[in-house]
């Protein structure tokens, strides 16, 4: 199927196709039709699935129409797209200047952790379609900046990350706020409970839409599992990244702090590498974003909030410096790598305290991660369940929950990996 089979317009079409898009991704196919028809959707994807077009080109299409044109006057905003982090709040508006540059409409994206003054001097200029976090248009609008009873279409993105960043107490103080007819839209990666209650008490006969089942990772994303005390963690990134050809590496840790250290070790090393937080500036945040696209940057070392923004072509390796200790999560970080068909390379680093989060992660994703057993700090996974990791007292952590699901025995693990398991060292 192509794009002009979708029922776009010529001037979207056109902007597609100086993007090089004329094949649309499953969600694409599946979710413009109806959105066309101005149906409410729930859409369950992973990212990289290209679920930003999938609702930007409708929106696009619905506000231009000539009978929906504001002919004369201020603009009100009548489109509204809520998303949790300013990285995704950026590159949202990013796909809307691009899919709808031959249009005569007006977006706006609005963050927190920057002056606000040329955010409101923009949107007394008026704008049509209005990308935001939830608390910078909270704030802007209890000023009186922002009106929002114009509302026709009202988009909530990772609605998953909004629970999980504590933001779904101002989705909906926002959605109170909107007019109760409009057409509605919500997207998440998975469907916790609250997220589907959340689902059912805005959506109205909504289209549902699967892409890929949100708890397993993508056949193109080749996973490697290494097994490694965790005093040795710093020398095993620093191998892994002198010896693999990649010029652009997604790193992940559980912390700040974690993240800053890395970066402050791969300096010493001689490795190019920046770090992206929420205790960083947006400046700084949006500067090392942008080193690490244009390849300025080999290595950028994010945590899970600041990276669910991170939208980068070609991204080929990502490694988990540190499990995460949400299953979920490891679905995502992997995620950013192997997008839109591609092929992609995931390398996950695990020490004594991390066994039941990888026993959790391999249950969630049903098969166990072959293991790399080739590097030269390469312990198995009975000799690091044994004992702590330096400096812990074993006997004092509080107990995790028990997992039936567990890793291969170590014949089983060595015969997993003996095909191809040198390839990338």
């Amino acid at each position: 199927m192509l794009f002009s089979e979708l029922k776009i317009i010529q001037p979207i079409l056109d902007a597609l196709n100086e993007e090089g898009y004329t094949t649309p991704t499953p969600i694409q196919q599946s979710a413009i039709p109806h959105l066309l028809q101005q149906k409410d959707l729930l859409g369950c994807a992973q990212t990289g699935t290209g679920k930003t077009a999938a609702f930007a080109i409708p929106i696009l299409q619905l506000l231009a129409m000539p009978k929906n044109m504001q002919s004369h006057g201020a603009r009100p905003i009548r489109a509204l797209i809520l998303t949790p982090t300013r990285e995704l709040a950026i590159q949202i508006q990013e796909s809307f200047n691009a899919y709808g540059r031959h249009l005569r409409l007006k977006n706006l994206v609005i963050f927190g952790g920057v002056n606000q003054n040329p955010q409101v001097d923009a949107l007394k200029r008026g704008v049509d379609i209005l990308v935001a976090t939830p608390g910078r248009l909270l704030d802007l609008y209890n000023q009186g900046y922002i009106q929002l009873r114009d509302i026709e279409i009202f988009v909530l993105d990772e609605a998953d990350r909004m629970l999980d960043m504590g933001f779904v107490h101002d989705v909906k103080k926002v959605i109170t706020k909107i007019p109760e007819k409009r057409q509605t839209l919500l997207f998440s990666a998975t469907m916790p409970d609250e997220i589907q209650k959340l689902a059912n008490s805005i959506l109205h006969q909504p289209i549902h839409v699967t892409v890929t089942p949100p708890s397993t990772t993508a056949e193109t994303i080749e996973q490697w599992m290494f097994y490694v005390e965790k005093q040795n963690k710093r020398a095993l990134l620093e191998h892994l990244l002198k010896n693999t050809q990649a010029d652009a590496v997604l790193v992940f840790t559980r912390t700040k702090h974690g993240a800053d250290k890395v970066v402050k070790d791969l300096h010493r090393a001689g490795i190019s590498a920046e770090a992206i937080h929420g205790n960083k500036s947006q400046n700084a945040r949006q500067r090392a974003l942008t080193n690490f696209k244009n390849r300025t940057t080999r290595v950028l070392v994010a945590t899970d909030i600041a990276a669910r923004g991170i939208d980068v072509d070609d991204l080929t390796h990502v490694i988990n410096y540190e499990l995460p200790e949400v299953p979920e999560t490891y679905v995502h970080r992997i995620g950013r790598t192997g997008r839109a068909g591609a092929s992609g390379i995931s390398f996950s680093f695990c020490e004594a305290e991390e066994t039941a989060d990888l026993r959790d992660i391999q249950k969630l994703i049903g098969k166990p991660i072959p293991v790399n057993d080739t590097h030269p700090w390469h312990t198995t996974f009975h000799e690091i369940k044994s004992r702590p990791a330096p400096g812990q007292n074993r006997g004092a952590r509080p107990e995790r929950r028990k997992v039936t699901h567990g890793t291969q025995s170590r014949p089983h693990q060595r015969a997993a990996t003996e095909t191809g398991k040198r390839r990338h060292f």
